[in-house]
């Protein structure tokens, strides 16, 4: 069977669905690669590139007539679906919610239609997420696209003209999108906050290094994986208590990205006019959420505006297609993944299993029937994890109460220890002879001094090869120290040596380590 790429007919459309690279993971699979003459020029991939592979560069009226499988980015226009033949399966992405003509048009040519975009978010399924893909992509190319429109740095800088200060950025949202552009804008060097209605993730924000903004509201926390992984809607009330807090950040922040969008629904609108207002001259605002209607209530789709207080608003909606090589070669190994699991045996024979949850929830049509919306998928969706309990905040008579207790148990369990360590001494030295007592008491004084340097190394230093080094370290300080008053002077000088390099050890890990460690604090 062969496979197909056309070339793109949206004017700013620069991704292909097909890469020289992926196209050989495709002949692995027993397929023909077809592709139209300079599809992939746009991204990067010349002709030539394609002819390296193995590709066979065709015009656009042949991928139609003679590729069994036609693989896209963008969904198809009507002339385009009426072109697909029957058993012609189309892999785009394709947003049926809002295309309903072209699943009737697909439905009448008795084609398969599987939408990429509505794979389902489920564990085995991640490496095909196209949107997760391009979700990625897109909050890395917001940052990006702010710093172009925002007239200062992103890192605070001293120079002999004066003191810059950061920037400072709110993200709303902290799905892929949102966790992509915090990683970027705290890369950068900026001062990130960062909100979510489920607040589970503030843990990840905060690993990246931004602050997860908090609301004063007793709503529980949300299960994404109710709405395929996405946060659920919020209630009135949590909106309003949203708005406010927003209202309360406007005038701080320098710029906003808006990553809050469930795919086949409107975005909600979470800036408002008077928030645009609010914002200092200069600041920008980018929209994510501009496809569908922006979470900007001030947003153009695919604008890019200038509000009367000089504040920026950015609603483009061809992020990824700005990447275009990236894009594609992201895109295209979805692509592949998705060939994949049609092609089990790898035998280049689409086996379109109706009984696999991935093929399943993404097909739209197939044999002359529609298929959306799909059930649910049998395995459940990515789960969110349910938020931590904050522990109780104890009072200073509770935490006096708490150290008592912890030391009165501490000191029984030395005493406890000593006691039972001095009985086997006695008991030991009852019966061995005196040379042996003598090995002995260095051995337990070496162990004893190896644990307690060990013991009182900080967590974050604890690493394996630390413990081990510090324990042999410490045996070998114990073992010189008690030679170093020997009347033999080779035997004084060696001992010296063996205090001074062990000793050197220990320090200098300890230093070393501290060091590396600090390269990744933020200070």
């Amino acid at each position: 069977m062969k496979i197909g790429v056309p070339k793109e007919v949206a004017s700013d459309e620069a991704r292909v669905a097909m890469t020289p690279a992926s196209a050989k993971d495709l002949q692995k699979l027993g397929y023909d690669c077809l592709i139209q003459k300079d599809a992939g020029k746009a991204a990067g991939f010349d002709d030539e590139d394609y002819k390296a592979a193995g590709v066979n560069v065709v015009s656009g009226a042949a991928i139609w007539k003679d590729a069994d499988v036609v693989a896209k980015v963008q969904p198809p226009t009507e002339a385009e679906t009426a072109k697909l033949a029957e058993g012609q399966t189309l892999i785009s992405f394709f947003y049926p919610v809002a295309n309903e003509k072209l699943m009737e048009i697909a439905k009448s040519q008795k084609a398969n239609v599987i939408a990429m975009d509505m794979v389902p978010r489920i564990s085995r399924a991640q490496k095909m997420d196209a949107l997760s893909s391009m979700a990625n992509i897109a909050g890395y190319r917001a940052v990006i696209e702010a710093g172009n429109n925002f007239g200062r740095f992103f890192t605070g800088q001293v120079t002999a003209a004066g003191k810059v200060p950061p920037a400072k950025v709110l993200i709303v949202g902290a799905g892929v999108a949102g966790l992509a552009a915090i990683g970027t804008a705290t890369s950068l060097g900026a001062i990130t906050l960062a909100f979510d209605v489920r607040p589970e993730v503030a843990e990840q924000i905060e690993s990246m290094g931004a602050e997860f903004v908090y609301l004063d509201f007793d709503e529980a926390a949300q299960d994404g994986a109710a709405t395929g992984g996405y946060a659920a809607p919020s209630s009135p009330e949590f909106r309003e208590k949203q708005l406010e807090k927003f209202r309360e950040l406007a005038p701080d922040v320098d710029i906003v990205i808006t990553t809050a969008l469930i795919p086949n629904r409107d975005a909600p609108v979470l800036w408002t006019k008077d928030m645009v207002e609010m914002m200092k001259p200069g600041s920008v605002i980018i929209d994510l959420a501009a496809e569908r209607g922006g979470n900007c209530e001030l947003t153009e789709k695919d604008k890019k505006i200038v509000s009367d207080n000089g504040v920026t608003i950015v609603g483009y909606t061809d992020f990824p297609s700005r990447m275009a090589t990236q894009s594609s070669l992201l895109y295209s190994t979805n692509i592949r993944h998705m060939m994949n699991d049609l092609t089990p045996d790898k035998d280049g024979q689409v086996n379109h299993n109706m009984e696999d949850d991935v093929i399943r929830g993404a097909t739209v049509t197939h044999a002359g029937e529609i298929t959306f919306p799909p059930p649910p998928p049998k395995i459940a969706a990515i789960a969110a994890q349910p938020a931590k309990e904050k522990p109780k905040e104890l009072t200073p008579e509770e935490k006096r109460a708490a150290e008592t207790a912890a030391f009165k148990a501490a000191t029984k369990s030395q005493v406890t220890l000593l006691a039972a360590g001095g009985a086997l001494m006695v008991l030991i030295g009852a019966y061995a002879p005196a040379s042996f007592m003598q090995h002995f008491i260095v051995f337990a004084l070496a162990c004893f001094v190896g644990f307690q340097v060990i013991w009182n190394v900080s967590h974050a230093l604890h690493t394996p090869l630390m413990a081990v080094t510090n324990a042999i370290s410490g045996i070998v300080v114990v073992g010189a120290l008690l030679q170093i008053g020997s009347g033999n002077l080779l035997v004084v000088f060696l001992s010296f040596i063996g205090v001074l390099i062990a000793s050197i050890n220990i320090v200098g890990g300890f230093l070393v380590t501290r060091r590396m460690l600090a390269m990744f604090q933020k200070s």
